[in-house]
């Protein structure tokens, strides 16, 4: 809304859809008229005239815009950087498409570091199991493209296996992220994005995971076993619940007198910060794969440092 408002008395009133892309702006030196108040305001507010002047704006395309200013017909540039790089990191922006089955609180999570610029990626589209989940009401308040998988009879406009694959094709998908998503991702999106796709889980796996192991199930589960810690999961996914290869965890204490609902707000907090962090490394190309077959991450502050 601020890039809006800056250009308004230059540019047609085409709106800028969001605020990620950083363009620069040279706004052209005001005709100086000693007998006209509103000239010596308009010098005062553009003091900063033949500087360039940036503001952030979600990628649209590579290009030079050239507005008129309909006050004195002077042109102000706009050069709108590429849609597909950092300028800092020259590392590209990831598009990424996020699944839910519920109230979709990582998902939140992750489009506000995305909006905020801790993640260096965008959410293009959610899918979801069901249209009225929260998850799904968020999306729509943000205008996000939404899609319902999978179809069944209780969600008739549900898509195939098939047209899923080929909307995140035509969307140029780079990863896919399951957050809090409760079905089985068909073995078509898996071979067409091989370890590409991540998961969180709120136990600390290969313990309390599985089919049927998800929400309160597993909380009530760790505490009816005793175990000390639990915390939450982020692997990679294959074709079965809960068995792909494992990139991150964070141990979260179980204590004496848990109930259910007080351990999973815990591991709900680590599990938004958690997957945050993951994703922001993921899309910055820090993650690499050990010999073995193991993801590791590399430290940000210390490349020579893996986690």
């Amino acid at each position: 809304m601020e890039a809006q408002r800056l250009l308004s008395g230059f540019c047609s009133p085409s709106p800028i859809p969001n605020a990620r892309t950083q363009y620069f702006v040279r706004f052209p030196s005001p005709s100086p008229s000693p007998s006209s108040s509103s000239s010596s305001s308009s010098a005062a507010s553009f003091a900063q005239s033949h500087r360039w002047v940036s503001f952030k704006a979600r990628p649209l395309s590579t290009k030079l815009i050239q507005c008129r200013n309909t006050a004195d017909t002077e042109r102000a540039e706009v050069v709108v950087s590429s849609d597909k790089q950092d300028l800092t990191s020259g590392i590209r922006r990831k598009k990424l498409a996020v699944f839910v089955s519920g109230g979709g609180s990582n998902f939140r999570s992750i489009h506000e570091a995305c909006l905020n610029g801790l993640i260096l990626g965008d959410v293009v589209v959610l899918v979801a199991s069901k249209q009225g989940c929260g998850g799904a009401d968020y999306a729509r308040e943000k205008g996000l493209p939404i899609m319902v998988f999978p179809k069944t009879k209780l969600e008739p406009d549900g898509i195939s296996p098939a047209d899923l694959v080929a909307t995140f094709r035509g969307l140029e998908v780079d990863f896919v992220l399951l957050a809090g998503y409760l079905k089985l991702i068909p073995v078509e999106l898996i071979q067409a994005y091989p370890r590409s796709i991540l998961n969180i889980h709120p136990s600390l796996l290969p313990a309390f995971g599985g089919k049927g192991h998800y929400g309160m199930k597993v909380h009530k589960a760790v505490i009816a076993s005793g175990a000390r810690y639990t915390g939450p999961t982020i692997h990679f996914v294959d074709e079965h619940y809960d068995t792909g290869r494992i990139l991150a965890q964070r141990v979260v204490p179980v204590l004496a007198k848990d109930t259910a609902e007080e351990l999973a707000a815990r591991v709900l907090r680590e599990e938004h910060s958690l997957y945050v962090e993951v994703i922001t490394a993921v899309c910055e190309e820090r993650m690499a794969w050990r010999d073995d077959g193991v993801p590791i991450i590399r430290s940000k502050e210390n490349p020579n440092e893996y986690s």
